[in-house]
């Protein structure tokens, strides 16, 4: 067994797990093993069974259709990730405080992206099993993760998809993506044109007749609800959890965990070539008025210049959902951070050096928060590691 395979059990964490007594499983849960199922009555999608329109075995009957259709489609359905052992990464980069890190990297499509859209997808096929309109054709803007976990959920549904990537997205992702039947727009800038072509073109979609499934929050609110079965998962995976370090590009992330594990303090975690959060935070304390960030002329969040970092996937030209994340970060008693590139460099090298993650460098770059503003070393830290390193 790898150092990995220790597991965080909130009754009885240790460092010297044995074979003997490490969970049956890898997440180390016992019971239902699909997210949506365990933690179905928490789910926003589940007010269908609250309030008597939908019986819950009609419920369960419907996710189960949605899983085994993405099993078919991706090789397995949804599973609960493991939350593993960080110490010896934290030893390694001088981190006194306890690190657990939820690893997503194996999740279906390779990320968590696709969290969020079963999410979407169990409340579309709610409203369509009820009578609402069929979507037959679905877009969605991404560099990658998002645009595939996408194409695997549209595919499972039997709905076109229509994803607008960059010029310069990942080929392996995009030879996945003709191999899942979706129809690739890759998207340049124009001149004189302030915010993410991808974003744009999509949005030019929508507009035509489109049905949005994506994962920004501003364009598919329902997209909250499937991610943050990551949180209820921490929370049962581990006793408590003081403070979050999670990587940030259009922001639906971090706000479904924080939404789900109210008590730990939030750090949204940016690289210092893609900042538009902290400059919103700059910009918005000490006041945040509400009604400032909403106007449609606000000047609180805005494009950031040029997007470059090593993480890729989290270059958005502005974050989506910078509103409601940015009040949970101030609920929970955090702040942004601005991690230098050469930490965000870093904490990719530390990941693979001493975890068994085969992470990327977006799926890191929380970590690389951490690196910058370490949590004390009475807390427990956690991170995600979130995408799978296809380089």
């Amino acid at each position: 067994m790898g150092r990995h395979d220790r597991r965080i059990q909130c009754s009885h964490w240790r460092d010297d797990l044995s074979e003997e007594t490490a969970a049956p499983n890898p997440a180390g849960l016992e019971g239902e093993q699909n997210p949506y199922l365990r933690y179905r009555e928490q789910l926003d999608s589940y007010e269908v069974v609250r309030d008597g329109r939908m019986s819950d075995e009609q419920f369960v009957d419907l996710v189960s259709e949605i899983d085994g259709n993405v099993a078919r489609v991706w090789g397995r359905g949804f599973l609960v990730s493991p939350l593993i052992d960080g110490q010896e990464l934290a030893a390694q980069a001088g981190i006194a405080s306890r690190l657990s890190i939820k690893v997503e990297a194996g999740g279906v499509g390779g990320s968590h992206k696709s969290r969020h859209l079963m999410g979407v997808a169990i409340d579309k096929l709610i409203a369509e099993r009820l009578g609402g309109p069929p979507a037959d054709n679905f877009a969605i803007a991404s560099c990658g993760n998002a645009a595939l976990g996408a194409a695997i959920v549209a595919r499972a549904l039997g709905r076109k998809l229509d994803v607008f990537v960059p010029t310069w997205a990942e080929e392996s992702v995009v030879a996945q993506l003709n191999d899942f039947g979706a129809t690739i727009n890759r998207c340049e800038r124009r001149d004189g044109e302030a915010g993410d072509p991808c974003y744009l073109r999509f949005r030019e979609a929508v507009t035509a007749g489109s049905q949005a499934f994506s994962v920004q929050g501003t364009d598919t609110p329902t997209t909250f609800d499937g991610a943050r079965t990551l949180g209820w998962e921490i929370a049962e995976q581990s006793c408590t959890v003081d403070s979050l370090y999670i990587q940030v590009g259009g922001g639906a992330l971090a706000t479904a965990v924080s939404t789900a594990l109210p008590k730990a303090r939030l750090h949204p975690v940016q690289a210092e070539g893609c900042a538009p959060l902290h400059r919103a935070w700059e910009a918005w304390t000490p006041d945040f008025d509400l009604d400032a960030a909403l106007a449609p002329d606000q000047q609180i969040m805005t494009p950031w210049h040029d997007p470059h970092s090593f993480a890729t996937g989290i270059l958005d030209d502005v974050t989506y959902d910078w509103v409601r994340l940015l009040q949970r970060t101030r609920a929970s008693g955090g702040h942004p951070i601005v991690a230098p590139e050469p930490l965000i460099e870093r904490a990719y090298e530390l990941a693979h050096a001493h975890t068994d993650v085969n992470v990327c460098s977006t799926g890191t770059a929380g970590f690389a928060g951490l690196l910058v503003e370490p949590a004390p070393a009475h807390e427990h830290a956690v991170v995600l590691f979130t995408g799978i390193d296809r380089s």
